[in-house]
């Protein structure tokens, strides 16, 4: 069965410019990292869960905020590993420094048999697409991809 994930682009235009949130991973093994680490705020959906409201859900849960508009779908995109990622981006400006995330419990340090939490997302922030496509996951490129597209075919 193929993995799936959801998430939510929000998008803002600045001074003539367009920028896209993103979220950078909580946890040790993402600490230190910042180029080709951060994401689409995004998650599995639980059970039977309808995607979108997964993506919303999952919103909700990495930043502790709620965001609404017309969402715009774009295609679903496959990651090197194999996971189909499913995004809706929407335009909603959103103060990053407002963002809270849930936690989650793992292992640390590995093999020590003590457990610690931490932020599932550490960081939040807002990029143009030039800087977005350095910060984000490289399977998530086409994402932006998409969106840029999509955003400048309607300047035009």
């Amino acid at each position: 069965m193929i993995r799936k994930s959801a998430g939510i682009l929000p998008y803002r235009k600045v001074k003539g410019t367009f920028e896209v949130f993103l979220v950078h991973p909580g946890g040790p093994y993402w600490s230190s990292k910042d180029l080709n680490a951060w994401s689409v705020a995004k998650g599995e959906p639980d059970g039977d869960e309808e995607i979108f409201a997964a993506a919303v859900r999952e919103f909700r849960e990495e930043t502790g905020l709620d965001i609404s508009g017309e969402y715009l779908e774009l295609e679903p995109v496959k990651q090197p590993g194999g996971k189909m990622v499913y995004a809706w981006a929407v335009e909603y400006d959103l103060d990053e420094s407002r963002v809270e995330s849930n936690l989650f419990t793992m292992e640390w340090p590995p093999r020590s048999g003590k457990t610690e939490e931490f932020p599932e997302v550490d960081k939040a922030g807002w990029f143009g697409f030039e800087t977005a496509r350095q910060k984000i996951v490289k399977g998530q490129v086409p994402i932006l991809d998409q969106l840029e597209g999509h955003l400048l075919g309607r300047l035009r």
